[in-house]
């Protein structure tokens, strides 16, 4: 049984009448028969059936059919016969000489089964010459077997000398096959391409092997493919939606979503796409609700982003008009996607599957797809067309256009731009939203920051913020110049944790109560002290109740800083916050001996405030955390390099201010940068005058008098009478109810003050005295005299202080 079922072919020679006149040793191992039992015999004797008409000539029967033959034991073999002609010398007829092959084995059912594979199969020789295709394959190249054999495959097939989408980096198919003659190294790989007689491109998944003979030589190259476009495209359209997933929101800007999303289709999918929205949208205001046009009006958008497979820039934004009864105007009234193809789809071939069920029309909404010629006149082949749709709203409409590929759009396909739609929409919301909150957070920043800086006689002032980039929100930074009592200035900056309205809010609370804890003129560490304080009670007010859930987090840091022009001295402590940059007139550093405290909102822990003499001229840079980060470098390179900036000592401030931002700030900052520069005067020493008073009330007549000789020696004549009685009033109530040492000084600024400091920590009151009583009345005069008073305190006692407006000098 062995023997028969790996019995080889026969070969049998049978003559002009019939009769066997060779036999094989093949024979034998095939049927059982010796020479001695068929040489001389019939040849049809070893047939179960009568012989067919014609056999052995040909046999009588299709040649791929099966002949029932007799075995020696008994039994009958399927078997193939083939018949070759013999003839002589002078062309005279000979006989036959029959091969005999059992069917079911080698070669005869591998042959069957490659013939009749369903995948396309070929062999070729090492100069790629056609030696044998199946009929699948000669379906799919559209050639029969007699076509092709002998002929390379690049003169049959040049279209497979390129690849049909070259930004996709494929290798042409022909590439591939000379490859593995030349190196003899088998490969797989997909190819796309478009079979002839196709409307559709079709992807192929294809192996190539040599064949090789006993002595290892590479003789011939061999391939198999099968179409796998269903499958292939399903998983193209699933890489543009992971990609838009990742490509499309990345920054919080209603142009750049809308350029993403016009930009992820391309060209994988479509050549053109464009994404119209509504003016509102684009202003970061709410979307116009259900839709907002009457029938017959003209519907006016805003191309915001436009991108095509031909173009490398992308379009500025530009008003789109959309007809009443047009397509867009249709799909946003509707809110429903319309396709448009420019012909009918036609049909895969017979072996190029195309898209599957997504070309069959039931697989189609209702409506789609709409056969429109007239687009072909714009240059397209097909155009879906999506309302922009977000949480509810409509945003504006997309249109996905194929302008070269002639490939018609699929169901699929629709359903592939409808998801790319939803996701960029959704996006596109969250930029608006995130515009107006952002818009509205910087109008109230712009707003609580100073909208003009104070001109003061002690320093010359410039400053800068600039809010992060447009995917950031708006931060809580804050600047400040503030003139105190004795000619003196505060010079404040600062930082809120966290980002938004909240950020902007919680900036202008402090902002305020800074302004208000400086007009009690507290020193700086007890500022920062009360100032904390403050911070603990808002985050204390801040902690949720009922519905009310708060966002963002409490907490800030702060510069305060103190100036005396008179002095020269400067008195800073920090909550947390950078030290500032102290640079003279020469461009060297002067440290700022001073350890920061904790931020502000941790409560519990002092503040240090130092003091320190500048030399005129000096200037003061101050400003927050954003101008120095960097994830490159520390904040020691940063701030060297702001000082590096800074060295511009004849620049004017306000060009020095352009210099040092553009300096030390990229083009896509992350966070809030606020600068404050201040170059220091030094108030002339002739226009301070002071003098010791003894406690005795006798003295104060001598001091009136020296009083208002200095006056007079400044040419104030007009302020000597006003001068004469304050200084009477303040020096009495010193030597009445203060403690020595008493002092008197005066300033010439632009305004006249008088102060009178004495060692005792109790305030004076101001009150309304009644008609018998002898005094209460010296606070209400010196407050009615003057445009303004108050008391400050420090470690030695109380100043009580008044300032006279003087006339401004008439200009030169």
């Amino acid at each position: 049984m062995a023997d028969k079922q790996d019995a080889p072919t026969a070969a049998v020679v049978v003559g002009p009448d019939g009769m066997v006149s060779g036999w094989s040793e093949g024979g034998r191992l095939l049927l059982g028969w010796t020479a001695e039992d068929t040489v001389g015999h019939p040849v049809a004797d070893l047939l179960v059936d009568p012989p067919p008409p014609g056999f052995p000539e040909g046999h009588g029967a299709d040649p791929t059919g099966v002949v029932l033959l007799r075995h020696r034991d008994g039994s009958t073999v399927d078997a193939v016969v083939t018949a070759h002609p013999l003839s002589g010398p002078d062309g005279q007829a000979m006989g036959h000489v029959m091969t005999v092959q059992r069917w079911g084995r080698r070669p005869v059912i591998a042959d069957r089964a490659f013939e009749q594979s369903p995948f396309a199969l070929g062999v070729y020789d090492p100069e790629l010459r056609f030696l044998w295709i199946n009929a699948s394959s000669g379906r799919v190249i559209a050639h029969s077997e007699e076509q092709v054999l002998g002929r390379k495959y690049r003169e049959v097939l040049p279209e497979f000398d390129r690849t049909l989408f070259p930004e996709r980096d494929d290798k042409p198919y022909t590439d591939a096959l000379a490859q593995v003659a030349r190196t003899g190294e088998p490969t797989r790989l997909i190819t796309v391409f478009r079979p002839r007689g196709s409307d559709y491109a079709n992807a192929w998944a294809t192996s190539i092997w040599p064949v090789r003979d006993a002595e290892g030589r590479v003789r011939a190259i061999a391939n198999w493919g099968f179409d796998m476009s269903a499958e292939y495209w399903a998983r193209q359209r699933l890489l543009i939606l992971n990609e838009a997933s990742g490509g499309i929101g990345r920054t919080l800007d209603v142009i750049g979503t809308a350029r993403e999303l016009a930009t992820t289709p391309v060209p994988g999918f479509v050549d053109l796409v464009s994404v119209d929205l509504f003016d509102e949208v684009l202003r970061g205001e709410e979307p116009p609700s259900g839709f907002p046009f009457a029938p017959g009006e003209t519907i006016r958008l805003t191309r915001a982003a436009r991108h095509s497979a031909k173009e490398d820039a992308d379009e500025a934004p530009t008003l789109v008009t959309h007809a009443p009864g047009s397509v867009a105007a249709r799909c946003m009234a509707a809110g429903r996607s319309t396709v448009e193809l420019s012909a009918g789809p036609g049909q895969g071939g017979e072996w190029a599957f195309g898209p599957g069920l997504a070309a069959d029309p039931a697989h189609w909404p209702p409506g789609n797809p709409v056969i429109d010629e007239s687009i072909a006149a714009d240059g397209l082949t097909g155009r879906i067309t999506v309302p922009l749709r977000a949480r509810g709203a409509l945003l504006g409409v997309v249109a996905f256009s194929r302008v070269d590929r002639p490939e018609a759009f699929t169901a699929d396909d629709l359903i592939l731009a409808e998801e790319l739609t939803a996701k960029a929409a959704v996006a596109i919301d969250n930029a608006r939203r995130y515009s107006r909150e952002r818009t509205t957070a910087l109008t109230l920043q712009r707003t609580l920051l100073p909208q003009g800086l104070p001109v003061h006689e002690a320093v010359e002032v410039a400053s800068r913020y600039l809010p992060g980039g447009t995917g950031t929100e708006v931060g809580g930074d804050w600047f400040d110049v503030i003139p105190l009592s004795g000619a003196r200035v505060a010079l404040v900056v600062g930082d809120v944790v966290g980002h938004g309205l909240h950020a902007s809010a919680s900036m202008g609370r402090l902002r305020t109560a800074v302004r208000t804890l400086a007009d009690v003129d507290l020193p700086p560490d007890e500022l920062l002290t009360h100032l904390d304080d403050l911070v603990l009670h808002l985050a204390s007010d801040l902690r949720p109740t009922g519905d009310f859930q708060p966002t963002g987090e409490s907490g800030a840091t702060c510069l305060y800083t103190v100036y005396d022009p008179v002095s020269r001295h400067l008195t800073l402590a920090s909550a947390g916050h950078p030290l500032p940059l102290i640079i003279s007139r020469d461009g060297a550093r002067t440290p700022a001996p001073v350890h920061p405290g904790p931020p502000l909102g941790i409560g519990g822990l002092p503040f240090e405030a130092t003091e320190l003499e500048l030399p005129e001229g000096s200037l003061l840079a101050l400003y927050t955390d954003g101008l120095v980060e960097s994830r490159e470098l520390d904040v020691d390179q940063r701030t060297a390099e702001l000082q590096r900036a800074l060295n511009h000592p004849t620049t004017s401030l306000e060009t020095l201010c352009d210099t040092v931002m553009d300096a030390m700030l990229p083009q896509r900052r992350t966070d809030d940068a606020a600068l404050l520069l201040v170059r220091t005067h030094a108030l002339d020493p002739q226009h301070v005058a002071d003098w010791d008073v003894e406690p005795d009330t006798a003295q104060v007549p001598r001091v009136r008098k020296l009083a208002v000789d200095q006056v007079d020696a400044w040419g104030l004549e007009e302020a000597a009478f006003v001068t004469e009685l304050v200084v009477s009033e303040l020096v009495t109530n010193a030597i009445r109810y203060g403690e020595p040492p008493i002092r008197l000084r005066l300033i010439r600024d632009t305004s006249l003050i008088c102060e009178v400091s004495d060692a005792s920590n109790t305030a004076p009151h101001m009150r309304r005295a009644r008609a018998f009583d002898e005094g209460g009345r010296g606070l209400l005069l010196v407050a009615q005299l003057t445009q303004g008073w108050g008391t400050r305190h420090s470690t030695n006692g109380k100043t009580i202080w008044c300032a006279q407006n003087l006339p401004r000098p008439e200009p030169h």
